[in-house]
Order: structure tokens, then sequence, then C-alpha cells
């Protein structure tokens, strides 16, 4: 027998099962990043390198076009129960209204629904069209990310103050800006739910019931797994989730806590897949990962078939991590031309490699965990 590494431990407990299943999980569907080439130029002139950033350089709300490629690739395999491949969309429901903010004096934060800002983009016209005939067809399965990808008191916080590079964002229309792109910004506000202080957790409380409600009226069904952004939030904000109808939990193997207000964080080392938390919420538990745009000089398609061999040797999903940037073209093609092929190898050698495979998506994980315990 192989030896064991120090990948294999975290496959180790839990929940376990005999189904090759595969699970893909891409979160920042829905949230604003980059808003266009001619946005990226103007940063670049502004002297802020978001070409250092690979969320800067190409994320973007995804248009119709990335998402045809996408779900090009999608189809192009079969599993053993002739399903294709589904990702699991993992979006927040809002953005920004920045015009309303900027005439409250910074000091309101108003919001509209990702449908609104795609509408009003005429790159994005009938992207969410796609959106329904990918869902439509199995392909495509939203989970809920949050409201918005972004913490509105900090972000409005350095705003206020007159932060440069976060105004000059404010003046493009986007908020997602990092220290590595822009190293003045101290504070960091892409992570929506990182403070554990009560007054931060009642308020979160109520902008994840707002983002779940319109979850439901925007795809027509409840979401049942949540990731948060960032991977941070306190284990307070759990009974505002399952009064939302959230069950299962996304996430690393890892759970980042907040301390206080973003004065650093704690990690709760028992994420381990199908668990199930002091609040009745079962862990899902990344082990795999495709990260080609973050990770350009990595073998991304080979170290993820390493990671799903060592999932099925032990009995557990291969539930793969897979961001929104990786399938973006509309900022840079390059992108898209170098991951979507990639994308596809790594789905045939899965097909190939294990006959037997099954694509479900992440509610489905969980609901599989769940009817496997009753069962016994």
């Amino acid at each position: 027998m192989p030896l064991i590494g120090r990948k294999d431990l975290y496959n180790i407990p839990g929940w376990h099962t005999r189904r090759h299943l595969v699970v893909i999980e891409s979160d920042d569907w829905g949230s604003i990043r980059m808003p266009s080439r001619e946005a990226y130029e103007a940063f670049l002139a502004k002297g802020i390198r978001v070409d250092k950033d690979p969320y800067c350089r190409y994320d973007n709300l995804a248009t119709a076009h990335d998402l045809a490629n996408l779900f090009e690739v999608l189809s192009s395999v079969k599993d053993s129960e002739g399903r294709h491949a589904v990702m699991t969309a993992n979006a927040v429901t809002s953005n920004p209204v920045f015009d309303s903010i900027r005439a409250s004096g910074f000091e309101k934060y108003f919001h509209e629904p990702f449908t609104e800002t795609l509408n009003r983009s005429a790159s994005h016209a009938g992207a969410f069209d796609l959106w329904r005939q990918g869902m439509a067809a199995g392909l495509f399965r939203p989970q809920l990310h949050g409201r918005e990808h972004l913490n509105v008191k900090k972000w409005l916080r350095s705003l206020q103050a007159g932060e440069p590079a976060t105004l000059a964002a404010f003046d493009l229309n986007t908020f997602g800006l990092t220290q590595i792109a822009a190293p003045t910004i101290k504070e960091y506000y892409m992570g929506a739910f990182n403070s554990d202080r009560k007054e931060d957790i009642e308020s979160y409380g109520d902008i994840v019931t707002e983002g779940a409600g319109l979850f439901e009226r925007i795809f027509g069904y409840r979401a049942t797994s949540f990731i948060a952004t960032t991977y941070e939030w306190s284990p307070r904000l759990e009974p505002h989730l399952t009064r939302c109808g959230i069950k299962y939990l996304q996430g690393t193997v890892c759970q980042k806590i907040p301390i206080g207000d973003d004065e650093g964080v704690t990690l709760w080392r028992r994420c381990f897949q199908g668990r199930r938390n002091r609040n009745g919420l079962v862990y899902l538990m990344r082990n795999c990962f495709f990260e080609p745009s973050t990770k350009p000089h990595a073998d991304c398609v080979d170290d993820c078939l390493h990671h799903v061999a060592l999932a099925f040797r032990w009995g557990k999903a291969a539930n793969i991590c897979s961001h929104r940037v990786n399938y973006i073209g509309s900022i840079d093609e390059a992108n898209t031309d170098r991951n979507l092929p990639a994308f596809g190898r790594l789905l045939q050698a899965m097909v190939k490699r294990w006959p037997d495979v099954e694509f479900v998506s992440s509610d489905q994980l969980g609901d599989i965990i769940t009817a496997h315990r009753l069962k016994r």
C-alpha cells in the first residue's frame, strides 16, 4: 500500500463512499470585478497595477460568449449515468449602485440584483439567458455565495476616508482592488463576513437573509449550500444561514474565523467532508483545485487529477475548487484560450480513468451524504 502523505490526511476523517463523485465548485458568479478592458487600461494609466493581480487582470461578469464557451466544454463529457459535467456556480445576488452611493456622500449603501447590472451593460446582452439555458441543460447549478462580494461597512469607511485607490475604483464602477494591485489600500473589503463583533453579526444576518431571498426570486428555488466570500465567517453567523434554508457549507478543510473586526483569524480544523457541525450544517470540503489563472506556470490538470485520485483512494467525493476567473475572456481572451482546453482535458481524463465517475452539484452531494446517513 502506498505511503500516506500529508495531502492524504484531510481525506481520511469524515464521511466515506465507494462512489466516484465529482463536484466542481466555482465562486464569484454575479459579482462585478473589472468592468471592462477600458476600465483595466484606465487603472494602469493611473498607476494602479491591476496587471499584477489575476482577478483584476481577467475577472469580470460573464458574457454570453464566456458562458457558451464554458457550456461547450462541460457538455463535451458524460458520466456513467449519461449526465454532462455540472458546475456549481456560487453566486452573489447583488452589486453596488454607484450613483446612489455617491449621491449619499458615501454614507448609505444601495444595491441592485446582479441581473440588473447585466441588463445595463451592452457587452453582457443576453448573458442571463445563457444562465437559464445552462441551468435547464443541467450544466450550471447556482448556489449562494452571499448578497455581494463586499464588506459594505469597510468599503464605505474607505470611501469616506478618501482612500485614493478605492475612490479611483469607485469612479470606474468597481470595488474589486486588492493590496497586490494597490498597496495603499489599508482595509480589505472583499470578505463580506470578516468580523466577529456582535453588531456586525447582526448586520450579516440581515445581509444573508436578504441575499437568500433574492436568490430564490432570481433562480426560482432556494439555495441549500453556501460558501462565504474569502472563506471567512464566524460560527455565530450559522444560525442565520440555517434559518435561510442552508444545509451545507462549502469550503476548505480549515475554516477561517475572524477575530474581532478583522484583527486576525484563527483556523477551526474540523471541516472534514461529511462532518456535521454544532449548528447542524454539513461540511462539503474542497479537496481538489483547478485554478490556472492564478497558477499559470503549474500543471493544473495533472495536479488536479492527482488530488482526485487521493480523494477517491480514501472514499471521498472529489470536490474541485475552480473560480469564475478561469472562464472569463472578455478582458483578455488569452485567459480562456489557455484555460478552457485545459479544463476539457481534465474532464476527459477523469471519465477515461474512472469510467464510473458521477458528476453532481454541491447541493446534490449534500443530499447524498444526508441520505446515506439516514439509511445507516
